[in-house]
């Protein structure tokens, strides 16, 4: 069996993440919910631990798209500082220009 790469492992949990964000969301708030009786908020408790763990948002790791890199992140461009850095120098991302002073 082939490894898995990062970014491939990333993807994963974030098509987990959207599949199951609406049934997550629905049994937090069962779970939280005051009016509920302590039962009901139990159950949707041990619902919520049977979903799969990478299901959770918090397990989706900002990881550069280029390189799998998950330190230096830029957000905007999903890539991290040396990607950006790379691709720019050879005029690969357009409005980018490389100082130097």
């Amino acid at each position: 069996m082939a490894k898995k790469s990062a970014i491939e492992k990333n993807k994963k949990r974030e098509k987990l993440v959207a599949r199951y964000a609406a049934k997550r969301e629905q049994l937090k708030a069962a779970a939280m919910d005051e009016n509920l009786s302590l039962e009901e908020r139990y159950k949707a408790r041990l619902k919520l631990a049977e979903l799969p763990r990478n299901s959770a948002s918090n397990r989706v790791r900002n990881r550069c798209e280029v390189s799998g890199r998950p330190r230096g992140y830029y957000r905007k461009l999903k890539m991290s500082r040396i990607a950006l850095r790379e691709l720019g120098s050879n005029g690969q991302i357009p409005g980018l220009v490389k100082s130097s002073w």
